[in-house]
Formats: structure tokens, C-alpha cells, sequence
């Protein structure tokens, strides 16, 4: 992710109903997990400044952020987060390291995605927990995907196949932004750069109902906007 996107993600992350339904989804997976007995250490992978590192540590998570730009490990910092340098295919971790691996909007970034996905199984525990989200459907390609350095979207059997050949088992995954597709694939055809950018109050409300309405609605095994994939490390592989 670049500076100026790094930049324009801590600024407006704390309203913008994107980022915000997004936290609350994360939320509702970490009390998921906290009801399983699930806790400890969390690596927030490509954090962008911890926004949602920020959620992990309200949670009870002992959280670290390991991103590539220096800047978002700077943000980080500033923010009391615990945050290194690193690159997602080469992470500075010991094996087995960590109960819970986040890599939201991380992994279509890489070429080689099949080595960061490979890096979020091993430094997850045996029996630990990988939360993932990427964008969806090459067929929503657009100039907002070049100007966020993005190299590819993901359908659901690609992303299942990159995740299942590095040994991940895959638990659930759905699709999520549903409602809004056919205005974010309408918008796109129009724009030249990133749609994300700051939201008139009550544009930003309306799009935070129709996301938050979502919740209660049968749409996520519909096309979206973007995946999500909750997915462990197996006790022993092979099994």
C-alpha cells in the first residue's frame, strides 16, 4: 500500500462505513472465538496503521503489526501498537508463534501470494486461527484496483485453492458488501482512481445501513464485493 493510501486509511477509518462495518465483522469473530476458549497472541499482517489491531487489543489479544511500509509501522506506534517491519513472504516470526493471524486486504497485493499464505500457516500455531479478506471477481477490475496495487481479485474456488495447498482448512467463507455490488460496480466504471476517499455524513450513514443490514440478511453465499474466509491450522498436517 502506498504512503498517500496509508495516509488516507488512518484518517478516515474510524467513520468511513466501509472500515467500520469491517471492524464489526472482525469483532463478531473474536467473540466467536473467545467463546470457543480461543486467545493470546494475534499477528495483524498489512495493518495500515492498526485500525483493526485496534479492535484485537480491546479484545484481549496480545496483537503485533507486521506491515512492509515503514510509515504504517510508524502510524502504528504512534498509536501504542506494538508494530515491525516485514514482508508478508518472508515474515521474522518463529513457527507457530501465534494464536490468531489477521491479513485483511493483504494478500492482493503479492505476486506471490501462495508465499504469504504460506507464511500465515507457519507462524499460526497448530489448531490457530487465519481471518482473511481480499477483493472479489476480476469482473469488478477497475482503475480503483491499479491505483490501490492491487495484482489480481479472487473467486471463491481461487482463493480456496491458494489457502487449502498451504495446509489452512478452510471453516467458512462468504462473501461480504453483497447489497452494495451493483453501485460499486457502477461507480467503478466511472472513476480514475481509489473510491475511498471521504463520504458526505449522510451518504455515509445510508451506505452504513445497507452494509450493517447484511447481518440479518441469507446474501452471503451471493456474489460481493469482497470475501471473507475464516480458516485454521490443523493439528497435524494431513489430518
Amino acid at each position: 500500500m502506498e504512503a498517500t493510501d496509508i495516509r488516507r486509511t488512518v484518517e478516515l477509518e474510524d467513520d468511513h462505513w466501509w472500515y467500520r462495518e469491517r471492524r464489526a465483522i472482525l469483532a463478531r469473530e473474536l467473540r466467536e472465538l473467545r467463546r470457543r476458549g480461543v486467545a493470546g497472541r494475534a499477528l495483524d499482517i498489512g495493518a495500515a496503521g492498526g485500525g483493526n489491531t485496534r479492535v484485537l487489543v480491546r479484545h484481549g489479544w496480545d496483537a503485533l503489526v507486521a506491515d512492509y511500509s515503514e510509515l504504517a509501522v510508524e502510524l502504528a506506534r504512534e498509536r501504542g501498537l506494538q508494530a515491525i517491519h516485514a514482508d508478508a513472504r518472508d515474515l521474522p516470526l518463529p513457527d507457530g508463534s501465534f494464536d490468531l493471524v489477521l491479513a485483511f486486504d493483504v494478500l492482493e497485493h503479492i505476486e506471490e501470494d501462495d508465499r504469504a499464505a504460506g507464511e500465515i500457516v507457519r507462524v499460526l500455531r497448530p489448531g490457530g486461527t487465519a481471518l482473511i479478506t481480499v477483493p472479489c471477481d476480476m469482473a469488478l477490475w477497475s482503475a480503483h484496483d491499479v491505483a490501490s496495487g492491487h495484482v489480481r481479485r479472487y473467486t471463491r474456488d481461487t482463493l480456496r485453492d491458494l489457502l487449502t495447498r498451504q495446509g489452512l482448512v478452510l471453516e467458512r467463507l462468504w462473501s461480504w458488501n453483497v447489497l452494495l455490488r451493483p453501485v460499486v460496480a457502477l461507480r467503478r466504471k466511472h472513476t480514475s482512481g481509489s473510491d475511498v476517499m471521504e463520504t458526505h455524513p449522510l451518504v455515509n450513514f445510508a451506505l452504513s445501513t445497507v452494509v450493517t443490514a447484511e447481518r440479518y440478511l441469507p446474501v452471503r453465499s451471493l456474489p460481493g464485493v469482497s470475501l471473507i474466509v475464516r480458516a485454521h491450522r490443523p493439528q497435524r498436517f494431513g489430518k
